[in-house]
């Protein structure tokens, strides 16, 4: 799955806050995201993380450093 820092993740399940949208700030074996809502950050390991996907909203105009 690709998921790049910047990319906004919409997940299955809620934060206890009520939200479900979180910023990606950093990807590798965990991911380090902040809740969109209330900023609590977590990490979060990337198989834990993949399975409560459920789309990923990335900005277009964002540039691809490949």
């Amino acid at each position: 799955m690709d998921v790049r820092p910047g990319d906004i993740l919409q997940m299955k399940k809620p934060h206890p806050c009520g939200n479900n949208r979180f910023l990606v700030l950093r990807s590798g074996m965990d991911f380090k995201i902040r809740c969109t809502k209330c900023g609590h950050e977590i990490m979060v390991p990337r198989l834990k993380c993949e399975k409560n996907i459920k789309k990923i909203i990335r900005d277009e105009n964002q540039q691809d450093d490949r």
